[in-house]
């Protein structure tokens, strides 16, 4: 259990729920389950039965009149945005839950993922890396043959991958999810959205 504190004099308790023992709660009902990454992320892959609600739109207090009462975990890729996600929902007087180490645990424990087939083709960690990979070796060849000056393009592009590692958001990778070829059809998805869009 991990305690980390907002203000002076709030304490929040946000406990780490294993996978095994999230699948033992979801299986008896007792626990509805909150996935935090982004919707291509979702489309790509979810944990059965997960509703969708992006860290950037969490509404606790939404949350909370949509489910009274029930035991809600939060889970995202690694962990890092559910931990995120936890703390922002608690409200100090009970312990909020999140999957230890997201989705990835998840599918190392052998458990279950659900892949709709309208998913995106490749995925977008796959494509952040195609459009990276190409910018820097067009940035290099431009910079020998044309000005060193192009050698900033994959610079930038190198300062951008750093930044992405560092805190889990990329920029590239929330522009290739709304490209129209990563679009996801709403009957293939057969996602549940649990925040406002």
């Amino acid at each position: 259990m991990t305690t980390t504190t907002h203000e002076p004099g709030a304490t929040t308790k946000i406990q780490d729920v294993p996978p095994a023992l999230l699948k033992t709660w979801l299986d008896a009902g007792d626990a509805t389950l909150i996935d935090v990454r982004e919707d291509y992320e979702h489309a790509e892959e979810r944990i059965g039965g997960a509703q969708l609600c992006p860290l950037g739109k969490l509404d606790p207090d939404a949350l909370r009149s949509a489910h009274p009462g029930a035991r809600l975990v939060f889970h995202c890729r690694s962990g890092k945005r559910s931990h995120d996600a936890a703390s922002r929902f608690s409200d100090g007087r009970e312990p909020a839950f999140h999957l230890a180490g997201g989705i990835e645990a998840w599918k190392a424990a052998g458990l279950p993922v659900v892949r709709p087939e309208g998913g995106p083709r490749i995925p977008i960690i796959r494509q952040v890396m195609l459009v990276a990979g190409s910018l820097v070796a067009l940035g290099v060849a431009l910079g020998v043959t044309v000005s060193p000056w192009f050698l900033a393009l994959a610079g930038f592009v190198g300062l951008g991958l750093m930044f992405a590692g560092i805190t889990g958001w990329c920029g590239m990778a929330m522009l290739l999810g709304v490209m129209p070829w990563n679009r996801v059809r709403k009957d293939a998805a057969g996602t549940t959205t649990c925040c406002p869009s």
